[in-house]
């Protein structure tokens, strides 16, 4: 099952950007990531075409599996 971790932020012109990591560590909790969120916005680490990420919405962890029903040869 693959994993990945999508941090949302708000950006200054009021649109939302997502950055996302593939396969998070399972040990993640919510108060590590928003710490980390809070960081990137803090330094000023990311840009949008929006505008400077300004404010931390929200954090997820999405699964997805995937079922290969054939391969052509």
């Amino acid at each position: 099952m693959n994993q990945q971790l999508q941090m949302v932020f708000r950006t200054a012109g009021g649109r939302r950007v997502t950055l996302s990591l593939d396969d998070p560590l399972e040990t993640l909790d919510a108060t590590t990531v928003q710490n980390a969120m809070n960081t990137i916005v803090a330094k000023n680490i990311f840009t949008s075409s929006t505008g400077d990420l300004v404010g931390v919405i929200e954090a997820r962890i999405v699964s997805r599996e995937t079922v290969q029903l054939f391969e052509a040869e």
